[in-house]
């Protein structure tokens, strides 16, 4: 059952990743976030186009490592946690460089798995 649940968090948490970062930008409403705008590339006078871009492309490769070490873990794979921390080391970056405050619980997300894998947590998925 645990490992069924470890399995479920990383797909589900992988597939978040897309549904935030692909969420369409309506110029009616505000949005919590916008994945153009990331004042870190903003300062080094990149478009927000290619910003843009760039950020759905590590939200859409993080998605699918969460989804393989999801599916690592139902197998019974020794290499899921390799590639949940990979993921989770994306998606950090992913946050940091288009920081927003909407966005920390998705980083306390990604600390927890690197935390839990460093840790072997839990036990029975390994």
């Amino acid at each position: 059952m645990t490992t069924f649940l470890v399995a479920a968090f990383l797909i589900v948490h992988g597939l978040l990743h897309i549904g935030v970062w692909t969420a369409p930008q309506r110029p009616d409403k505000a949005s919590p976030f916008d994945p153009g705008h990331s004042r870190a590339l903003a300062a080094s006078h990149v478009l927000p186009s290619l910003a843009r871009g760039t950020a759905l492309a590590l939200a859409w490769y993080t998605a699918v490592v969460y989804a393989v070490a999801g599916a690592g873990v139902l197998a019974g794979s020794e290499w899921w946690p390799t590639a949940a921390v990979v993921a989770a080391g994306v998606g950090l970056v992913l946050k940091a460089v288009w920081f927003d405050p909407w966005l920390s619980v998705g980083v306390l997300l990604d600390v927890g798995v690197i935390v839990a894998v460093a840790c072997t947590w839990p036990a029975s998925a390994y």
